[in-house]
């Protein structure tokens, strides 16, 4: 126990007494530089993947409760559903 106690201390000590640890290299250094704009290009294409993806589940669980709905209206009205 004492000795995970130590290593613990020892790293949060480095990373505390570090100032290189609280950014990357990009983001410590010009924000301006064509670097750093790539990587925003980047992180907005990943942003543009991540939305289309939650956009087709959501659209995909309409789509179910759409049908479900009217296969529960077909039942009702006692025509056979096509399901």
């Amino acid at each position: 126990m004492r000795a995970v106690l130590q290593i613990l201390l020892s790293v949060v000590l480095a990373v505390l007494l570090s100032p290189g640890a609280f950014a990357c290299a990009t983001c410590f250094g010009r924000s301006e530089s064509p670097l750093a704009e790539g990587m925003n290009m980047g992180i907005l294409a990943l942003l543009g993947v991540i939305l289309t993806v939650l956009v087709a589940f959501a659209t995909f669980f309409v789509f179910l409760a759409r049908r479900a709905a009217a296969v529960r209206a077909g039942a009702r009205a006692g025509t056979p559903s096509r399901a």
